[in-house]
């Protein structure tokens, strides 16, 4: 299907320069543009592209001045990223959807299955569970007994969710995801050896919630592990037993929580963040990559390095850490000094 720049302008609200006519049937980068796609300019790095792409046509800012000849066609709007999200929740709403339930999938007599859903093969839904309208379960997913999973959520292909577990409505989990399997709870013996301790809680995942591909999360020991609705979650994570995490909370991958640690309401976790157990974040934290948070962090503040220290302690220590063998020179010189006196 083919949209010409008059037709992108008219639905986004924007305005055209250059040809009107121009059409464009596919999106991408616009540093890897080709004939026939739309791109689009949110990042001021990427100038240097917009005079060198093949894009057909290419969205800017309304503030966006060329100061070199530009092929393209333009179209100038007063947002572009939130005109990029647009376009492309409409190009996935236009994909083709799954529907109607596999002769190979597995599906207990006594499991509650809503309208419209999609069931692909090899899927397996245990006993006493119930799936809502509109959910899809892509192929090789495992449902187990008495799990509830909410209207219009998504698990992709290979997701495993244990028995017991709840999860809430429009959430997408994807594919390798794990819920529910047990935490890692051993009590060591006189011995050497370990005796392990039943892991009888569940997972509860809220509303809206987004988790990452091959992502697991715990049961609890008692009680629930929980995941406030509105929180994203990237690929490889894991969150340990009796973990509760707040609402709209962000965590970019590798980050591990361990058991029993809080975090609060829209905070952001950079990359292989670590949080031992028993720890309490607030709320509207920012915590960097790599960092290791072993004590509680209040709300607002930011922690950086391993241990991690308060955002500008870590940036201080930084720069002395960088000059260290200036440092050790100029004490060695000193001391040299001192004793010639």
């Amino acid at each position: 299907m083919e949209f010409t720049a008059e037709m992108i302008a008219g639905l986004l609200g924007g305005t055209v320069v250059g040809d009107k006519a121009t059409a464009v049937h596919t999106v991408s980068s616009i540093d890897g543009g080709k004939k026939g796609a739309l791109a689009y300019l949110t990042n001021p790095k990427y100038e240097q592209y917009i005079y060198t792409t093949e894009a057909s046509i290419v969205l800017v800012n309304n503030d966006f001045e060329p100061t070199a000849p530009v092929a393209a066609t333009l179209i100038k709007l007063p947002d572009v990223g939130a005109a990029v999200l647009k376009l492309l929740e409409m190009y996935n709403a236009m994909k083709p959807q799954k529907r109607g339930i596999s002769k190979m999938a597995s599906i207990s007599e006594k499991a509650t299955i809503g309208d419209d859903c999609y069931i692909g093969d090899f899927a397996v839904i245990e006993a006493g569970a119930v799936i809502g309208n509109g959910a899809k379960i892509y192929p090789q997913v495992y449902v187990g007994d008495g799990v509830k999973v909410g209207a219009g959520t998504t698990l992709y292909p290979g997701v495993k969710i244990y028995e017991g577990c709840r999860i809430g409505e429009n959430c997408i989990l994807h594919a390798g995801a794990v819920i529910g399997a047990d935490g890692f709870g051993f009590l060591p013996k006189p011995d050497g050896t370990f005796d392990k301790i039943p892991q009888l809680g569940n997972v509860i995942i809220e509303d809206n919630v987004e988790i990452g591909a091959n992502t697991c999360i715990d049961r609890a020991k008692t009680d629930s592990t929980i995941i406030r609705k509105g929180v994203k979650l990237d690929n490889l994570i894991q969150v340990g037993h009796n973990v509760e995490i707040g609402e709209n909370t962000v965590s970019s991958a590798q980050m591990g929580i361990a058991g029993t640690s809080k975090v609060g309401r829209n905070c952001f976790l950079a990359g292989q963040v670590g949080i031992a157990d028993h720890v309490t974040i607030g709320n509207y934290v920012k915590i960097g990559s790599q960092s290791g948070i072993d004590k509680d962090v209040a709300d607002g503040e930011i922690r950086l390095g391993t241990p991690a220290l308060p955002g500008m302690g870590f940036h201080r220590s930084f720069a002395v850490f960088k000059t260290l063998p200036e440092l050790q020179k100029r004490v060695a010189a000193l001391e040299k000094a001192v004793k010639e006196e």
